[in-house]
């Protein structure tokens, strides 16, 4: 099972952004340092839960601090991007980091209407606008003298450049809220990237997947590798011991939700708060039961263990919960892979 840092850094106020930001950057140094096998990032606007803002931009500079480390996105939100920009500047990255790019890619955020709002997006399109977006990357990417006439974007072009660094082209993985969005990965022979749930709907997902992978056609050696392509995200503080891993871990993950719910009330309007009210929120995500792995390093691995046993290829770890001082992730960070990942050797 592999191990990788989910860069997702709070920022409550603009007046702490530059610190969390230079953090940040640091802590991708440290990841690597730490011998994880990626760091990846978020994208989130207007509302200081995530501190860089734009995984691209930011991509680009823990590009330029890191040599060996896979850098991903979970995820950049399709909608709020051009495609051929966006081609344009993950070839870009592709070359400073000589092919560690993964491009992790979703519809956007289900519940900040405010971030579409902001980029004068009707959400309901978010999910259409993926697709298209799918496309045109990968004949950007592959082909000369593009043509492509779509719903949203009408774009040709001659030779996109630079020429992406691995070929075919940067490996592209969807986020997965749902179930039916899953299996719609297994039937394209498609690994995926699953947001945070109990370890039992891990397993139960894993399961469906290579059964629906199996049932179209795919053969048992296809669905091994999509399966170890495959990502989980959990949130996890380590501390010495289970003591002081609840006393400083479950408040910064508790005071995290609260931020996001604060946000929600405050920049949705009235309209788009019913409608999130009406949306199903996992429980996984919110209870700390669910939601939070802590502890000291044995509980931790003790923790991981059924995870590790639905056989999912990585795992994307938060480490920094919400407005936590760098110090207390960083050293939690360090605990996991000193003492918790050669477990799971």
């Amino acid at each position: 099972m592999k191990f990788s840092n989910f860069l997702f850094p709070e920022s409550k106020m603009p007046t702490g952004d530059f610190d969390v930001i230079d953090e940040s950057l640091q802590e991708a140094e440290l990841t690597e340092s730490l011998g994880y096998d990626a760091i990846w990032l978020a994208e989130h606007h207007f509302d200081g839960g995530c501190a860089y803002v734009d995984p691209v931009t930011f991509a680009s500079a823990v590009a330029a601090r890191t040599s060996s480390l896979k850098i991903g996105f979970a995820v950049a939100q399709m909608a709020l991007h051009h495609p051929v920009r966006f081609a344009e500047q993950i070839a870009l990255i592709d070359n400073i980091s000589r092919g560690r790019m993964i491009v992790g890619v979703g519809r956007g955020t289900a519940y900040n209407f405010y971030e579409f709002r902001g980029y004068g997006i009707d959400p309901s399109d978010a999910h259409e606008m993926l697709l298209e977006v799918e496309e045109v990357l990968v004949k950007a990417w592959t082909s000369e003298n593009f043509h492509h006439k779509g719903k949203y974007w009408n774009v040709e072009l001659p030779l996109l450049r630079p020429q992406v660094y691995q070929k075919p082209h940067p490996p592209i993985i969807r986020a997965c809220s749902g179930l039916d969005s899953t299996l719609q990965m297994a039937r394209e022979g498609r690994p995926f990237l699953m947001n945070i749930q109990s370890d039992d709907t891990t397993q139960q997902r894993l399961d469906l997947y290579k059964s629906t992978m199996l049932e179209v056609g795919y053969k048992d050696e296809d669905i091994a590798r999509n399966v170890e392509d495959s990502w989980a995200w959990r949130n996890i503080f380590v501390a010495e011991t289970d003591m002081e891993a609840e006393k400083m871990g479950i408040p910064y993950f508790r005071n995290m939700r609260a931020h996001l719910t604060e946000n929600r009330t405050s920049m949705n309007t009235p309209k788009e708060i019913e409608a999130q009210s009406r949306a199903v929120t996992g429980a996984a995500r919110d209870s700390v039961d669910h939601g939070l792995v802590f502890g000291s390093p044995d509980t931790v691995c003790q923790k991981l263990e059924a995870l590790n046993n639905t056989g999912i290829g990585g795992v994307i770890i938060h480490f920094r919960l919400g407005a936590m001082p760098y110090e207390l992730a960083a050293n939690s960070l360090k605990l996991f892979a000193e003492k918790v990942a050669p477990h799971f050797d």
